[in-house]
C-alpha cells in the first residue's frame, strides 16, 4: 500500500506540472488509385490541474493511514 501511495503522489505532482501532451494522428483525406493524400493532425490530450492535486492528495491520505496501522 505504501508503494501505491508514493506512486500516486509522484503521478499527481507530474500531472500538475505537465498539464497534457500532443499526439500526432494521420488521417486519410483522398485515396484515388495510386494517389493517396494524408493529413497529419496534432491533437491535445489534457487534464485539469486540480485532477493532479486530487491524485496526489489521495496518495498522501493512503500514506498517512498506512502509517497509523
Amino acid at each position: 500500500m505504501k508503494t501505491l501511495a508514493i506512486i500516486l503522489i509522484v503521478v499527481g505532482i507530474a500531472m500538475v506540472i505537465v498539464r497534457g501532451f500532443f499526439v500526432q494522428t494521420e488521417k486519410k483525406v483522398l485515396d484515388v488509385g495510386p494517389l493517396e493524400v494524408n493529413k497529419t493532425e496534432n491533437k491535445w490530450i489534457g487534464w485539469p490541474t486540480y485532477a493532479g492535486g486530487i491524485v496526489a492528495l489521495v496518495g498522501v491520505v493512503l500514506l498517512v493511514t498506512n502509517k497509523k496501522r
